[in-house]
């Protein structure tokens, strides 16, 4: 049997997975399944896919991390100079060539595709294009194709507060993941189409969004909800690219009162950089160093806000559009 190519376009970054079986990458597809392309693009960058016993577990280089990672166990991180190395023992090995746009992972076929290793080869193929891909949420302001990003640590309302924002006219494109890039037409952000996950306390505080949910909550008393059925009630934006108009640092609010707040640049730019760029035990690798210079001219290119939300996250809505004009 042929080896079967998949593509998705992520922004003009087309990436190709390569392997033997279409089964070998359905972790891919659960990311990335609206992005996929039929048409036989050259990929700007390839991945390939190869089901084998023996797995190359000791490369030479520098370990930049050995432990373990969430949901995945343990793995080590070896920094060759030109080439990353992933490894997790017995099960399964990553190589990206640092500027060769190219990566190859070797699976044992006993395992399935780590999130963690979906993540670096995603971070690799949007690197290669200028883009870094941030732990936040984007919302275009109503009536305007400028978006706010909005960053938070997990579990801080990012979710509640883009949806809360959404049902008062802004448009989602992500509660969670966006891609940035700072061309020399400025800085522009789109949204990963991911699922989101609304929480019971979410759902409490904002009953517009029942209809889009069963009865069902898993261990962490959440439900998924597709981009689809979300924008049955409020306005999903599709993933083209759209300027930065303003970057929002979510707190909670120390008295239930909602407030906008100017944020230093370098207060904001740690607070982004904090949550979004890896280091090891070498430092930061290459594509941290690149992630780092493009939250720099981000905080450099944008005014800076905290917001804090209280009760009633919808009032974050009015501050935000009387703050910020694009």
């Amino acid at each position: 049997m042929s080896d079967q190519t998949f593509r998705y376009n992520l922004n003009g970054q087309v990436i190709g997975i390569t392997a033997a079986r279409a089964d070998l990458w359905p972790t891919f597809d659960l990311m990335l399944g609206t992005l996929r392309v039929n048409e036989p693009v050259p990929p700007g960058f390839r991945v390939d896919i190869v089901e084998t016993l023996e797995l190359q577990e000791n490369p030479e280089g520098k370990l930049a991390f050995d432990g373990d990672v969430p949901l995945d166990g343990h793995c080590r991180m070896i920094d060759a100079g030109s080439v990353f190395h992933l490894v997790f023992p017995g099960q399964q090995t990553l190589s990206i060539r640092d500027g060769a746009r190219r990566a190859e992972i070797r699976l044992h076929p006993d395992s399935k595709i780590k999130w963690t290793l979906l993540v670096m080869v995603l971070d690799a193929a949007l690197d290669a294009d200028g883009q870094h891909m941030l732990h936040t949420a984007g919302l275009t302001l109503p009536g305007k194709d400028g978006l706010v990003l909005i960053h938070a640590p997990s579990g801080t309302g990012k979710s509640t507060t883009s949806l809360a924002l959404a049902s008062r006219g802004f448009g989602l494109c992500s509660d969670d993941v966006m891609i940035l890039n700072a061309r020399v037409q400025g800085i522009m952000a789109w949204g990963m189409p991911r699922r989101v996950k609304v929480h019971r306390n979410t759902a409490a505080m904002l009953p517009f969004v029942a209809p889009c949910l069963g009865e069902n909550w898993d261990a962490e008393g959440e439900q998924s909800v597709s981009l689809d059925r979300l924008g049955e009630i409020i306005r999903v934006e599709d993933v083209r690219a759209r300027p930065v108009a303003a970057l929002l640092h979510l707190a909670r609010s120390a008295d239930a009162e909602t407030r906008l707040l100017p944020m230093a640049r370098t207060d904001a730019m740690v607070a982004l950089a904090t949550d979004n760029v890896r280091t090891g035990m070498t430092g930061l690798l290459s594509l941290q160093k690149r992630r780092m210079a493009t939250i720099a001219a981000l905080v450099k290119a944008v005014p800076t806000f905290t917001l804090e939300v209280g009760a009633r996250p919808v009032e974050a809505a009015a501050l935000i559009r009387a703050a910020v004009d694009i």
